[in-house]
């Protein structure tokens, strides 16, 4: 008897999952043109979008963008400027450093088969920081800065995750003991960063403020830097879904599929770490991003990591823009941390997917 084929996707399932693919990447797109909006200058609506349509199409779309707006011709520049020049960039950082934070912690997740692992928890974003944090110390100038912060920070975060690639590859590396090892590296990292400070302390306050997440200084440089290094890094790890839907089967099975788990584990986590040290470089350290977004691409398009990491990446970005827009929104006179309302959000999501695997575990009643 002929062997039976495989039952294909059912329609109805590929057509919900493009309609929301379509639908996601819709509000992105809006966003994207909504977010300049914000900021603490107020700009007409209407002007700020003309002026990015002006920009983005070369002019072919809008020809004179203060066309209609009683504004003059000065100052219709200056608000050019603005939009362009300063709002724009710190959107795209944004979502650049949303989207690499969100692919890398759903990649984590993959290769640890734990849900709660993510760059900020496991120590590796705070590996980065320590490592961009010697840039300052070192007062490396700004036109070396660009591609200094990505190197060291990159160091910073290989030799943290390389600490927990050993522990989750231990006979005690259950969840718990991942997480306690990332909260242990967190610690002598904050210590050796609090060192590294007192060396430099002129720079005490700017690395400060820079450990709370800031995107404030988004520039044209700096986003081809991290979109270009997240469009390569990015790419790949998808690349990784299948091997990492065969890894959620156990190291046997997927070693019995043709798959090299500890090859797949050593290249992913090089390439994680280096996607989340071009993000932290750049905006210090933003926690939850990469938690968060996981588990929203899989409870509305399932487990499959084909599609979990590229989505994750855009729902990374979607999240870090909100919190982006909703820090300019509550405070425009001032510049406030991004780190401050990820973290609102992120703090009692985590601690809700916590204490619900507790109560599913043997030890969940104390």
């Amino acid at each position: 008897m002929a062997a039976v084929a495989a039952p294909a996707v059912p329609p109805p399932v590929r057509l919900r999952v493009g309609r929301a693919a379509g639908l996601l990447a819709l509000v992105l797109g809006a966003t994207l043109l909504l977010s300049p909006i914000l900021g603490n200058v107020a700009i007409p609506p209407g002007l700020v979008v003309r002026i990015l349509l002006d920009h983005l199409s070369g002019g072919w779309l809008v020809s004179s963008p203060c066309a209609g707006f009683a504004v003059s011709p000065r100052l219709c520049a200056a608000y050019g400027e603005i939009v362009w020049e300063s709002r724009f960039p710190e959107v795209l950082l944004a979502l650049g450093a949303g989207a690499a934070l969100g692919c890398s912690g759903a990649s984590l997740q993959g290769i640890f088969r734990n849900p709660l692992a993510d760059p900020f928890l496991l120590g590796i974003s705070s590996g980065a920081t320590v490592g961009a944090a010697l840039v300052f110390d070192f007062r490396i100038d700004l036109s070396q800065a660009n591609l200094a912060l990505p190197l060291f920070a990159f160091v910073g975060a290989l030799a943290t995750g390389g600490v927990i690639l050993l522990a989750a590859r231990s006979r005690f590396g259950s969840v718990e003991t991942l997480l306690l090892t990332g909260v242990a590296l967190s610690s002598f990292l904050s210590s050796l960063l609090s060192l590294l400070l007192l060396v430099n302390p002129t720079g005490s306050l700017q690395v400060d403020f820079w450990l709370l997440g800031n995107i404030g200084d988004g520039t044209w440089s700096v986003d081809g830097i991290v979109l270009g290094v997240l469009l390569i890094t990015g790419t790949l790890l998808s690349l990784f879904g299948r091997e990492l839907n065969l890894l959620q089967l156990g190291n046997d099975v997927a070693q019995s599929l043709g798959v090299d788990a500890r090859r797949v584990r050593v290249l992913v986590l090089l390439l994680t770490c280096l996607t989340t040290a071009v993000a932290v470089a750049f905006t210090g350290i933003i926690g939850f991003v990469g938690l968060v977004s996981p588990h929203i691409i899989r409870r509305t398009f399932g487990t499959d990591y084909r599609i979990v990491v590229p989505g994750s990446a855009v729902v990374g970005g979607a999240f870090l823009l909100g919190a982006r827009d909703l820090s300019v929104w509550v405070l425009p006179s001032s510049v406030l941390p991004i780190g401050i309302f990820t973290a609102f959000a992120g703090a009692p999501f985590f601690a809700y997917l916590l204490y619900r695997r507790r109560s599913r575990s043997p030890m969940g009643a104390v």
